[in-house]
């Protein structure tokens, strides 16, 4: 485990980490903001999943969410997108797939399954570090939130794995991304040709198929988002959490788009929202 920087922050720490992957086969990157704690008390864990082109700083820095995380005593990890200089043709030079776009999945193509394993790093991989290195953290009591892609993450980690998570929140998550061009593009690269495997990292599907996740989803949606109608399609999420009756707190929000704007407008409310479950 390697220490790129550690800074003090709203009286915690934001620190960014380095160490050599098992799952992915490489070197990974991570963030951790720990919170100001009384002596002997440990903070549970908020995993927040980026979206494309993002890395393990682009929600730490513009997010906002420090401040109010210090307060709840809840720390924020941020994992990367995807491995990095894996080498694999095809891997760079789109924004919407390979390096930067790891879809928090586990490949099975011959070209990409070596490397690109998200899902096993994210819920295997990662919580045994976290534990391992950083004892103030309590890594039983977890949570999960994501934007875009990462909300795609988000959702379907939590509805594969209902027990580890306690809460789960997304903003303007791929809710279907066998549906929708984003996903056609990378699904198609990372699992190959039959669609039925598409539809175990699909959130909508999943849902379909009667995983279900014991708390409330919060999702928040920009009736801006340029992305809304082609990418995200929110509304396939709230169908199919109508007919399972799984809880959903869909909120669509005028005049927000897709950016980290819209994240800073609403990541208290998620923060609340997920210390409901995490605290005491």
């Amino acid at each position: 485990m390697e220490t790129i920087s550690e800074q003090s922050c709203f009286g915690g720490e934001q620190g960014f980490y380095r160490h050599d992957s098992l799952e992915t086969a490489g070197s990974m990157r991570f963030g951790v903001f720990m919170p100001p704690l009384p002596r002997g008390q440990r903070a549970p864990v908020l995993y927040f999943l980026a979206g494309l082109t993002c890395t393990e700083e682009t929600f730490a820095i513009k997010a906002g969410a420090q401040r109010i995380a210090a307060q709840l005593g809840i720390a924020l990890v941020t994992p990367d997108t995807s491995p990095r200089d894996t080498g694999i043709e095809g891997a760079t030079g789109d924004w919407e797939f390979g390096e930067g776009a790891g879809f928090y999945l586990d490949a099975t193509t011959p070209a990409f399954a070596p490397r690109f394993r998200m899902f096993s790093y994210v819920t295997k991989e990662l919580p045994y570090l976290l534990g391992t290195h950083f004892p103030a953290l309590d890594i039983e009591r977890a949570g999960i939130c994501g934007h875009s892609m990462g909300g795609h993450g988000a959702l379907t980690i939590a509805l594969k794995l209902p027990h580890r998570y306690r809460s789960v929140s997304a903003f303007a998550p791929i809710v279907a991304p066998s549906q929708v061009p984003w996903g056609h593009k990378a699904l198609r690269k990372y699992l190959g040709e039959d669609r039925k495997l598409w539809r175990a990292w699909d959130a909508v599907a999943l849902i379909e198929a009667h995983q279900r996740f014991p708390g409330t989803l919060l999702v928040d949606q920009g009736q801006a988002d340029k992305f809304r109608d082609t990418q995200l399609q929110y509304w396939r999420l709230d169908s199919a959490a109508r007919v399972a009756r799984q809880p959903l707190s869909l909120r669509v929000h005028a005049g927000y788009d897709h950016s980290y704007w819209f994240v800073q407008s609403f990541i208290e409310d998620h923060l609340r929202h997920h210390a409901k479950a995490l605290l005491p």
